[in-house]
C-alpha cells in the first residue's frame, strides 16, 4: 500500500482543460442575476446608477475570484489506477486523498450535464459498499468515462469475487 510520501510516484491522470472551462462557466452563470439586477436598477431609475456601478464592480471582483478558484480546483484534481484500488486527489484549501478499493465498488455511474455534454465531458460516480461513501471523477472526456466505467466495473466484480 502506498503512503503519502509515495503519492507523487503514482501515474496521475489529470482532468482535461475543458473541465476547467465548465467550472468557470458554471460560476460565472451563477453571477448573471447580479448583472441583470444592476442593469434593471439603471433602467428603472437613473438615480440608482451609482448602486448599479457598485454592484457591477462587486460582481466583476467575484467573477475574477471565481475564475482563479476554478482554475486552482482544476489543477488540484487527479486520479490514479493502482492494482487493487483507485486513488483520487483534490482540494484547493484542504487537500484530500481518497483510496477506493475495487472490491468495495458496487456501482459505477456516468452522468453529464448540458454544458459537459456540449464539451464531450462526463463525470464518473463510484458507489461503494458503505452507504455514505461515494467518490467521483468529475468531467473527464466521454471516451475516458466509458473506459473507466467498463474497467472499474470489471475490476470491482473481479475483486469482490475474491473477498
Amino acid at each position: 500500500m502506498a503512503t503519502a510520501a509515495d503519492d507523487d510516484a503514482l501515474d496521475w491522470h489529470l482532468l482535461p482543460v475543458h473541465a476547467r472551462t465548465v467550472w468557470r462557466a458554471e460560476g460565472l452563470l451563477a453571477l448573471a442575476p447580479l448583472v441583470v439586477s444592476a442593469v434593471v436598477l439603471v433602467v428603472l431609475d437613473a438615480g440608482l446608477a451609482g448602486a448599479a456601478a457598485v454592484a457591477l464592480i462587486g460582481t466583476a471582483g467575484l467573477a475574477a475570484l471565481w475564475w482563479r478558484v476554478a482554475g486552482r480546483r482544476w489543477e488540484s484534481w487527479g486520479y490514479a489506477e493502482r492494482e487493487r484500488d483507485l486513488v483520487l486527489r483534490r482540494g484547493v484549501i484542504v487537500r484530500r486523498l481518497t483510496v477506493v478499493p475495487y472490491g468495495r465498488m458496487q456501482l459505477v455511474d456516468v452522468r453529464q450535464g448540458p454544458l459537459a455534454r456540449w464539451l464531450s465531458l462526463a463525470s464518473v460516480q463510484l458507489h461503494t459498499a458503505a452507504a455514505a461513501s461515494t467518490a467521483q471523477i468529475p468531467l473527464v472526456a466521454e471516451d475516458e468515462a466509458r473506459r473507466l466505467r467498463e474497467r472499474l466495473t470489471e475490476l470491482g466484480e473481479a475483486h469482490a469475487a475474491g473477498l
